[in-house]
Formats: structure tokens, C-alpha cells, sequence
């Protein structure tokens, strides 16, 4: 996944700088909260049981996105494009890790390394 940013106009917000839609953003901060309920690690079947909820309209949630902040409202998001577009770059970037013999999914900061990782590479390539 490609990451472009303006770094003078970096939002307060992961979710903005990783997601260009604010359904995704939504969507994607809804999994990570749920992933927080679970002890930041879940199941294949809790993965499956959200997603399948999303795709009902059946996951209720109150949201701090305006114009919804503080209601609570139900979330409808196609199964198939939760786990395209967010489970699956979530992955990739290593905010979420996937055990494969443990089949559970957990919150990662594997992401935080490879952005210091990135950092660094930088710096190597400035003093060349």
C-alpha cells in the first residue's frame, strides 16, 4: 500500500493518513476498537462474525465523526471490500498481524518499526 502525505498538513488522525475515504477511516477504526475489546487480539471466527455484522448493517456503534458524534448508529460495510480494503492493507502495513497457527488476528507495531526503518534508510541515502 502506497502512503502519500503532506507533511505539513498531517492530520491528528492515523486513520486520515492511512485511508482516503471516510468510510474506510470509520470502518477501520471500528475494527481496531473491537480488536481493543478483545484483548487487541481476535479470532478468525470474531474476524468473520464482525465482518459478516458490517455487511448485515447489524454492527451498531457510536461514532465521534461529525455529523453522527456520540449517536449511535448501525454500520453497513460490504464483507468482501472490509476485508480488501482494510483488514488486508492492515496486514500489509503491519498494523495487524496474522498468527498462522494460533489462526487469530492481533493489533501490531510493526508498523511503527518499519516506519523508523524507512526513517533510517532516508538518513543513509542523505549522507551517501
Amino acid at each position: 500500500m502506497v502512503i502519500l502525505y503532506d507533511r505539513f498538513n498531517l492530520p491528528d488522525n492515523i486513520y486520515e493518513v492511512i485511508f482516503s475515504t471516510r468510510q474506510q477511516r470509520i470502518v477501520a477504526k471500528l475494527l481496531i476498537n473491537e480488536m481493543k475489546k478483545h484483548g487487541g487480539e481476535m479470532t478468525k471466527p470474531q474476524m468473520s462474525l464482525f465482518a459478516t455484522q458490517l455487511h448485515e448493517g447489524e454492527y451498531i456503534a457510536t461514532l465521534d465523526e461529525p455529523p453522527y458524534k456520540g449517536k449511535k448508529v448501525k454500520i453497513s460495510y460490504n464483507k468482501r471490500q472490509f476485508y480488501d480494503r482494510i483488514l488486508t492493507p492492515l496486514k500489509g502495513m503491519g498494523c495487524i498481524e496474522y498468527n498462522l497457527y494460533k489462526k487469530t488476528y492481533k493489533i501490531s507495531d510493526a508498523f511503527n518499526k518499519d516506519m523508523i526503518k524507512i526513517g533510517l534508510m532516508w538518513l543513509r541515502e542523505m549522507r551517501k
